[in-house]
Protein backbone atom coordinates (compact mmCIF):
# COMPACT_ATOMS: atom_id res chain seq x y z
CA UNK A 1 0.00 0.00 0.00
CA UNK A 2 1.22 3.48 -0.77
CA UNK A 3 1.67 5.69 2.25
CA UNK A 4 -0.63 8.32 0.72
CA UNK A 5 -3.58 5.89 0.76
CA UNK A 6 -2.75 3.94 3.91
CA UNK A 7 -4.80 4.94 6.94
CA UNK A 8 -3.98 3.26 10.27
CA UNK A 9 -7.44 4.07 11.60
CA UNK A 10 -9.16 2.59 8.54
CA UNK A 11 -6.96 -0.51 8.81
CA UNK A 12 -7.86 -1.00 12.46
CA UNK A 13 -11.57 -0.61 11.75
CA UNK A 14 -11.44 -3.15 8.91
CA UNK A 15 -9.23 -5.49 10.93
CA UNK A 16 -11.70 -5.35 13.81
CA UNK A 17 -14.65 -5.93 11.48
CA UNK A 18 -13.07 -8.96 9.82
CA UNK A 19 -11.88 -10.30 13.17
CA UNK A 20 -15.50 -10.15 14.31
CA UNK A 21 -16.67 -11.83 11.10
CA UNK A 22 -14.21 -14.66 11.69
CA UNK A 23 -15.63 -15.03 15.19
CA UNK A 24 -19.12 -15.29 13.69
CA UNK A 25 -17.78 -17.92 11.29
CA UNK A 26 -16.58 -19.93 14.29
CA UNK A 27 -20.15 -20.24 15.57
CA UNK A 28 -21.28 -21.97 12.38
CA UNK A 29 -20.03 -25.42 13.37
CA UNK A 30 -20.43 -28.94 12.10
CA UNK A 31 -18.89 -30.94 14.94
CA UNK A 32 -16.16 -33.30 13.84
CA UNK A 33 -13.41 -34.64 16.04
CA UNK A 34 -10.83 -33.40 16.69
CA UNK A 35 -11.16 -30.57 14.11
CA UNK A 36 -14.65 -29.09 13.60
CA UNK A 37 -15.90 -27.71 10.30
CA UNK A 38 -16.54 -23.95 10.51
CA UNK A 39 -16.68 -20.88 8.29
CA UNK A 40 -13.55 -19.35 9.84
CA UNK A 41 -11.45 -20.00 6.73
CA UNK A 42 -14.14 -18.33 4.62
CA UNK A 43 -13.67 -15.06 6.49
CA UNK A 44 -9.91 -15.51 6.70
CA UNK A 45 -9.79 -15.77 2.90
CA UNK A 46 -12.10 -12.83 2.49
CA UNK A 47 -10.00 -10.70 4.84
CA UNK A 48 -6.81 -11.37 2.90
CA UNK A 49 -8.46 -10.93 -0.50
CA UNK A 50 -10.12 -7.63 0.42
CA UNK A 51 -7.78 -6.05 2.96
CA UNK A 52 -4.35 -7.11 1.74
CA UNK A 53 -1.59 -8.88 3.60
CA UNK A 54 -0.93 -6.56 6.50
CA UNK A 55 -4.51 -5.67 7.42
CA UNK A 56 -5.86 -9.13 6.58
CA UNK A 57 -3.34 -10.72 8.96
CA UNK A 58 -4.09 -8.05 11.57
CA UNK A 59 -7.78 -8.98 11.42
CA UNK A 60 -6.87 -12.55 12.34
CA UNK A 61 -4.54 -11.36 15.10
CA UNK A 62 -7.51 -9.43 16.52
CA UNK A 63 -9.61 -12.60 16.34
CA UNK A 64 -6.99 -14.79 18.04
CA UNK A 65 -6.34 -12.22 20.77
CA UNK A 66 -10.08 -11.99 21.51
CA UNK A 67 -10.20 -15.74 22.01
CA UNK A 68 -7.00 -15.87 24.03
CA UNK A 69 -8.20 -13.25 26.50
CA UNK A 70 -11.26 -15.33 27.23
CA UNK A 71 -14.01 -14.30 24.83
CA UNK A 72 -15.72 -17.45 23.54
CA UNK A 73 -15.00 -16.78 19.86
CA UNK A 74 -13.19 -19.96 18.87
CA UNK A 75 -15.00 -22.89 17.25
CA UNK A 76 -17.81 -24.18 19.43
CA UNK A 77 -17.65 -21.19 21.78
CA UNK A 78 -14.26 -22.11 23.19
CA UNK A 79 -11.74 -19.58 24.51
CA UNK A 80 -8.40 -19.25 26.23
CA UNK A 81 -4.74 -19.96 25.67
CA UNK A 82 -5.42 -23.67 26.09
CA UNK A 83 -7.14 -23.68 22.71
CA UNK A 84 -4.21 -21.91 21.07
CA UNK A 85 -1.77 -24.45 22.49
CA UNK A 86 -4.12 -27.41 22.00
CA UNK A 87 -4.53 -29.75 19.03
CA UNK A 88 -6.43 -27.23 16.89
CA UNK A 89 -4.40 -24.14 17.79
CA UNK A 90 -2.23 -24.44 14.72
CA UNK A 91 -5.23 -23.61 12.57
CA UNK A 92 -5.65 -20.36 14.52
CA UNK A 93 -2.01 -19.43 13.89
CA UNK A 94 -2.56 -20.54 10.30
CA UNK A 95 -5.39 -18.02 9.92
CA UNK A 96 -2.93 -15.19 10.55
CA UNK A 97 -0.32 -16.57 8.16
CA UNK A 98 -2.95 -17.54 5.58
CA UNK A 99 -4.59 -14.10 5.51
CA UNK A 100 -1.15 -12.51 5.13
CA UNK A 101 -0.18 -14.75 2.20
CA UNK A 102 -3.55 -14.36 0.48
CA UNK A 103 -3.35 -10.59 0.83
CA UNK A 104 0.23 -10.36 -0.41
CA UNK A 105 -0.52 -12.49 -3.46
CA UNK A 106 -3.61 -10.41 -4.28
CA UNK A 107 -1.61 -7.19 -3.77
CA UNK A 108 1.03 -8.42 -6.23
CA UNK A 109 -1.31 -7.75 -9.16
CA UNK A 110 -2.69 -4.31 -9.94
CA UNK A 111 -5.93 -5.98 -11.07
CA UNK A 112 -6.25 -9.29 -9.27
CA UNK A 113 -8.71 -11.22 -11.41
CA UNK A 114 -10.84 -14.17 -10.39
CA UNK A 115 -8.25 -16.84 -11.15
CA UNK A 116 -5.46 -14.91 -9.39
CA UNK A 117 -7.65 -14.42 -6.33
CA UNK A 118 -8.61 -18.11 -6.31
CA UNK A 119 -4.94 -19.13 -6.48
CA UNK A 120 -4.12 -16.74 -3.63
CA UNK A 121 -6.88 -18.23 -1.48
CA UNK A 122 -5.73 -21.75 -2.33
CA UNK A 123 -2.17 -20.87 -1.26
CA UNK A 124 -3.50 -19.40 2.00
CA UNK A 125 -5.67 -22.46 2.67
CA UNK A 126 -2.72 -24.78 2.08
CA UNK A 127 -0.70 -22.79 4.60
CA UNK A 128 -3.53 -22.84 7.16
CA UNK A 129 -3.95 -26.60 6.85
CA UNK A 130 -0.20 -27.24 6.89
CA UNK A 131 0.31 -25.33 10.13
CA UNK A 132 -2.90 -26.77 11.61
CA UNK A 133 -2.10 -30.41 10.84
CA UNK A 134 1.49 -30.02 12.03
CA UNK A 135 0.33 -28.83 15.44
CA UNK A 136 -2.41 -31.47 15.50
CA UNK A 137 0.19 -34.18 14.86
CA UNK A 138 2.55 -32.89 17.56
CA UNK A 139 -0.02 -32.20 20.29
CA UNK A 140 -2.21 -35.26 19.66
CA UNK A 141 0.82 -37.54 19.09
CA UNK A 142 -0.35 -38.57 15.63
CA UNK A 143 1.67 -39.68 12.65
CA UNK A 144 1.86 -37.15 9.82
CA UNK A 145 -0.41 -39.34 7.69
CA UNK A 146 -3.03 -39.73 10.43
CA UNK A 147 -2.97 -35.97 11.14
CA UNK A 148 -3.53 -35.25 7.44
CA UNK A 149 -6.34 -37.81 7.25
CA UNK A 150 -8.04 -36.31 10.31
CA UNK A 151 -7.11 -32.64 10.05
CA UNK A 152 -7.11 -31.91 6.33
CA UNK A 153 -8.65 -34.55 4.05
CA UNK A 154 -12.25 -34.22 5.36
CA UNK A 155 -12.11 -30.51 4.58
CA UNK A 156 -10.91 -30.62 0.96
CA UNK A 157 -14.32 -30.41 -0.72
CA UNK A 158 -15.81 -27.87 1.72
CA UNK A 159 -12.67 -25.72 1.38
CA UNK A 160 -12.92 -25.79 -2.41
CA UNK A 161 -16.54 -24.66 -2.16
CA UNK A 162 -15.57 -21.89 0.27
CA UNK A 163 -12.69 -20.91 -2.04
CA UNK A 164 -15.12 -20.46 -4.92
CA UNK A 165 -17.56 -18.50 -2.78
CA UNK A 166 -14.85 -16.22 -1.39
CA UNK A 167 -13.41 -15.63 -4.86
CA UNK A 168 -16.76 -14.60 -6.31
CA UNK A 169 -17.72 -12.51 -3.27
CA UNK A 170 -14.34 -10.76 -3.10
CA UNK A 171 -14.53 -9.88 -6.80
CA UNK A 172 -18.04 -8.46 -6.41
CA UNK A 173 -17.12 -6.49 -3.28
CA UNK A 174 -13.97 -5.06 -4.94
CA UNK A 175 -16.15 -3.84 -7.83
CA UNK A 176 -18.52 -2.05 -5.45
CA UNK A 177 -16.00 -0.90 -2.82
CA UNK A 178 -12.74 -0.35 -4.73
CA UNK A 179 -11.03 1.56 -1.91
CA UNK A 180 -10.77 -1.53 0.35
CA UNK A 181 -7.54 -2.85 -1.12
CA UNK A 182 -5.36 0.07 -2.13
CA UNK A 183 -1.85 -0.26 -3.41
Amino acid sequence: MKSSTYSPLRSMVYASLFGALTAIGAFIVIPMQPVPFTLQTFFTGLSGALLGGRTGALSQVVYVILGCIGLPVFAGGKAGLGVLFGPTGGYLIGFIAGAFVIGKIVEARAEAGTLWTAMAILAGDLLIYTIGTLQLAVIAHLSALKAILIGAVPFVLPELLKLLAVTVLASKIREKVPFLLRR
